[in-house]
């Protein structure tokens, strides 16, 4: 056998034989301290039948599945499971002249746990969330390099947010070089991306397909997009013929960011920014929206924070059903993971009735296609939304 072997606890193989990528360090019989972080390891039941192989990481999650039976892990490896995930892009219709802007390898959903991989108009972002997957980006990086070819440009690292500080973990091209801002499309739209100092791989990409439904609604409509970020919903309004759109954020950076996308495709006639915290803004427009956009970050990353984040996401939504106009509509979001979608709708409802107005949904939102979720691992569905109508 090539990699070391580790013994599941009788009684906890069951949920990897039904495929769940994770396993926890409770789930491991064997001592596990003289593993380094990263290693790859082989599951095995007390009989010693196999159970897969996984990175392992002394962590709550302390191995992460990346198949289940026993294989090799090596380039071939990952060309396989990469070549998978580009097709699948491809087949949905994703690179082409309107939009060459998509998450091209979504960790679980993919079959990669810890592996996140972005595409913007021929450069790749990638994001280890595991020590794994940071040990092999060299694999990684050439896998990608004989997959893409000439839609190849440029390869970037970004890995130091996303794992635990230590000196060797470095952000850096692993081929090419773009300069920044560099231009990429969505679905019409031009956005200035900067990897490098923007948040996450520079773009929110799994607001794509709801950013395009908001265009269909906002032919002639005043428009407020909070936590606006770089403008994805702003700019999509804009290009779809809304009479005004105004983009807050509490970030003086995000508004520079929305005012350069905004210039960038000649949009400048009918829009506003506004610096201000969006809960307080919030309390008293000054303006008659027709449709709001609360697109908030994640208000809990742990599951102790559940209750303090479903506050927050029912005041926010109870001062916006407040404040819009009779006939109204609002997009709202949720991407904290441990916030379920009935969940998340019921806060949304008890919104309502703490405004004291009528609500109707019109549409259920989620992450699109490029951001799969694993049939057998759940916890891949962390973005959910609502489009409700307020009479």
């Amino acid at each position: 056998m090539s990699y070391p072997q580790l013994v599941v606890t009788k009684g906890k193989e069951s949920s990897i034989q039904r495929k769940h990528p994770w396993v926890f360090s409770g789930a491991l019989a064997s001592d596990t301290s003289w593993l380094e972080d990263g290693e790859l390891v082989c599951l095995t039941t007390k009989k010693l039948q196999i159970l897969g192989i996984g990175h392992f990481q002394h962590a709550t999650i302390a191995v992460r599945m990346l198949s289940f039976d026993y294989q090799i892990i090596d380039q071939a490896f990952y060309e396989k499971r990469l070549a998978n995930a580009f097709e699948l892009r491809c087949k949905i219709g994703l690179l082409n002249n309107q939009n060459n802007i998509f998450r091209l390898c979504h960790g679980e959903g993919d079959q990669l746990p810890g592996l996140i991989i972005d595409f913007y108009n021929g450069v790749c972002v990638i994001q280890c969330h595991s020590f794994g997957m940071y040990r092999q980006v060299a694999m990684i990086a050439s896998a990608l390099k004989k997959i893409l070819g000439e839609h190849l440009k440029a390869i970037y690292n970004k890995s130091s947010e996303t794992l635990p500080k230590r000196e060797e973990i470095k952000d850096a091209y692993l081929f090419g070089k773009s300069s920044l801002p560099h231009l990429a499309m969505e679905n019409g739209v031009k956005y200035h991306i900067d990897w490098i100092n923007g948040q996450k791989t520079g773009f929110f990409i799994d607001q794509r397909e709801n950013r395009s439904l908001l265009g269909k609604y906002a032919k002639g409509k005043k428009v407020l997009n909070t936590f606006c970020y770089s403008g994805g919903f702003s700019l999509q309004a804009l290009l779809h013929k809304a009479q005004l759109v105004h983009s807050l954020d509490s970030s003086k950076k995000a508004i520079a960011l929305t005012e350069a996308n905004v210039a960038l495709n000649e949009f400048k006639k009918n829009h506003a920014s506004i610096v201000d915290d969006a809960m307080d803004y919030m309390k008293n427009l000054a303006e008659d929206y027709d449709i709001i956009v609360l697109d908030p970050p994640a208000f809990a990353k742990h599951r102790d924070k559940r209750h303090q984040a479903i506050q927050g996401y029912k005041r926010l939504n109870a001062h916006a059903i407040r404040q819009i106009k009779p006939g109204g509509l609002i997009f709202t979001f949720s991407c904290s993971q441990v916030v379920d979608t009935q969940l998340f709708n019921n806060t949304v409802i008890s919104a309502a009735i703490e405004a004291g107005r009528s609500c109707r949904i019109l549409e259920h939102l989620h992450q699109p296609a490029d951001h799969p979720i694993q049939a057998f691992h759940p916890e891949g569905a962390y973005l959910k939304g609502l489009v409700i109508q307020i009479d």
